[in-house]
């Protein structure tokens, strides 16, 4: 079956930097869209960041500039660098794969756990 295992997550201090990591089994990854997530307490999911299986990108407009989505088909496997936190960036991250052709806002088929992220001030 399909796995998404997320991983990087932690507390930090706002201005640091984490990485996170999405490992996918069980699936093509290649011929999927990948997609970030966040979610914080109160507040809907969002969209932060996606990469398409052609390589464009999309990215939230209050993370334009600090976080950078990467994806290597090679080894399953997607990334989320966030540089420059922000306590407001603190939320549960989920990674997603999508098989929609036309972008990353369609619908997500498969999502991992979530990793959590939190910013101090």
């Amino acid at each position: 079956q399909v796995q998404l295992v997320e991983s990087g997550g932690g507390l930090v201090e706002a201005g640091d930097s984490l990485n996170l990591s999405c490992a996918a089994s069980g699936l093509t990854f290649s011929r999927y869209t990948m997609g970030w997530f966040r979610q914080s307490p109160g507040k809907q999911r969002e969209l932060v960041a996606g990469i398409t299986y052609g390589g464009g990108t999309y990215y939230l407009d209050s993370v334009k500039g600090r976080f950078t989505i990467s994806r290597d088909d090679a080894k399953n496997t997607g990334n989320l660098q966030m540089d420059s936190l922000k306590p407001e960036d603190t939320a549960v991250y989920y990674c997603a794969e999508s098989d929609y052709r036309w972008g990353p806002h369609g619908p997500y088929n498969y999502w991992g756990q979530g990793t959590q992220v939190t910013v101090s001030s």
